[in-house]
């Protein structure tokens, strides 16, 4: 080989010398920026999870143990154990569930409270520390109504399908919703009223019209019905600053920036506010950490700063709806009255006895996602939107807040429009449902449709997982091929 050839032939070297040493320093920044700070977190918000929901599973929907790990816990990728056995215990007596321990992260225990459901303990908290929890002594706990005519009570009129209905269409709509092509999509229970009475109800094994779930983001739904009543009252007021002490404390005399956000920002999920539930940290930080692992769920909203302007951006995120509650708390100035006003104010006149609302171990309702309860009273929920904010030929809800809730969010034009205030309208781009529907949404398939337009409601309750991708549309669609009624609205 001649030296010209050697020289050829080192001039390439060099080229794949730095090719390669590039590759690995790149490789190896990648892999840094990859690296999950948050897998502590997410093996404790993962025990957490479980824990959560097999505490309300087994005590507060009532269900075994099989059932729970089938259904609620087909919702976790590797859950700890089965029903048989895992990294988990579960105390009847103390109606409690820990989960957790050793290699699989930090032991996270759930107990059932009166009027509540689970309360989920900090990591550093033991069974002992159960007497710190809340306990609700008032609630609308479930109570024998049998007698009680609809729809405040569970009596069913003996009456036929109304004649515009067309009996084979909504066995049909029924079908379509219980039998999927994927095992994901899991109806667990639908009801559909028209004009205030049931029509149609219907419950997978399992389940029956007593039985409650968990109503995931469809409580942001009732939240915002409960501050409607207070602006309503003139105790809250939609444009006003949320009026909340923001964190870190700053001095007196220095402004705070967020003190911009309104009551309509943070209804409308535009708060402008450092987004902590989005771009796959939901189960690693911001809510989940109250949601799943004993954290404060008014101390973490609190502490998000300002990076857009309010009103500008929409951002689904559930710090805003519970920045909402916690003004509401003000509001109301004193725990007593926040704790009891949900159920003197709506729970109570709708009669939804099977209506749980949890809290923190605070005692904050966290009104963005753990409410439980069951499908009739979801119903009534429903009905109250349906006939326009009256119940019982008395206004609980006044009709400027219905079109409130219906109007979209300005930031939401960029999504079709398809947002208003803490309810989810149809799409501008979707034009096989009446346009005047809007809907609650929950995680897991959690849905109440209201069509003014053909006097309905549509509830249906799901243990949806995975993928997921059930359509509240689709359902809305199929349920109104059952109806001879024209759309009033197009």
């Amino acid at each position: 080989m001649s030296k010209g050839e050697i020289k050829f032939m080192k001039k390439p070297f060099k080229i794949v010398f730095y090719f390669v040493l590039f590759l690995l320093c790149h490789f190896s920044t990648a892999q840094q920026a990859g690296y999950d700070y948050f897998q502590a977190n997410r093996l404790m918000i993962r025990n957490g999870v479980q824990s959560v929901l097999t505490c309300n599973g087994l005590f507060t929907s009532l269900r075994n143990i099989e059932q729970v790990f089938s259904q609620e816990l087909a919702y976790l990728d590797n859950p700890l154990g089965n029903a048989k056995e895992g990294n988990y215990r579960i105390d009847r007596e103390l109606k409690a569930v820990s989960v957790g321990g050793g290699v699989d992260g930090p032991i996270i225990h759930s107990v059932f409270r009166q009027g509540i459901g689970c309360v989920v303990m900090a990591p550093d908290q033991t069974l002992e520390d159960i007497a710190t929890l809340p306990l609700f002594e008032k609630s609308a706990a479930f109570d024998n109504v049998a007698d009680i005519p609809w729809p405040v009570g569970d009596k069913l009129p003996a009456t036929s399908l109304p004649a515009e209905v067309n009996s084979t269409a909504l066995d049909a709509a029924s079908k379509w919703a219980f039998t999927r092509s994927t095992s994901e999509q899991d109806t667990v229970s639908l009801l559909i009223l028209h004009k205030g009475k049931i029509i149609h109800e219907r419950y997978a094994p399992g389940f029956d019209r007593h039985t409650r779930t968990r109503t995931w983001s469809t409580a942001k739904s009732i939240a915002v019905t409960l501050i409607g009543m207070l602006v309503d009252k003139e105790v809250m007021e939609l444009d006003a600053s949320l009026d909340i002490e923001w964190l870190p404390l700053q001095a007196a005399t220095e402004k705070d920036s967020r003190a911009k956000i309104t009551l309509r920002h943070v209804l409308n999920m535009s708060s402008g506010l450092y987004p902590v539930d989005s771009f796959r940290m939901e189960y690693a930080t911001g809510s989940g950490l109250a949601y799943w692992a004993g954290a404060s769920s008014v101390e973490g909203a609190r502490r998000r700063g300002l990076t857009r302007e309010p009103g500008t951006v929409w951002d689904y995120e559930n710090y805003d709806t519970l920045l909402a509650i916690y003004a509401m708390k003000r509001a109301l100035g004193s725990d007593k009255a926040y704790r009891e006003f949900p159920y003197h104010a709506l729970l109570k006149p709708l009669g939804m006895r099977n209506t749980l609302l949890s809290t923190d171990r605070f005692g904050d309702y966290i009104f963005s996602s753990q409410v439980y309860t069951n499908a009739r009273d979801l119903a009534r929920f429903g009905l109250l939107y349906q006939q326009n904010g009256i119940w019982q030929g008395k206004r609980l809800l006044s009709e400027e807040w219905i079109d409130f809730v219906r109007t979209p969010a300005p930031a939401s034009k960029l999504h079709h429009n398809f947002y208003g205030g803490q309810w989810w309208l149809v799409p501008d781009n979707r034009t096989d449902v009446p346009s005047d529907a809007y809907s609650t949404s929950g995680n897991r398939g959690q849905y109440v449709i209201v069509v003014p337009s053909h006097d309905l409601v549509i509830v249906r309750r799901g243990l949806d997982f995975g993928k997921q991708g059930f359509s509240r549309w689709d359902l809305t669609r199929e349920v109104l091929k059952a109806f001879s009624l024209e759309d009033k609205t197009n």
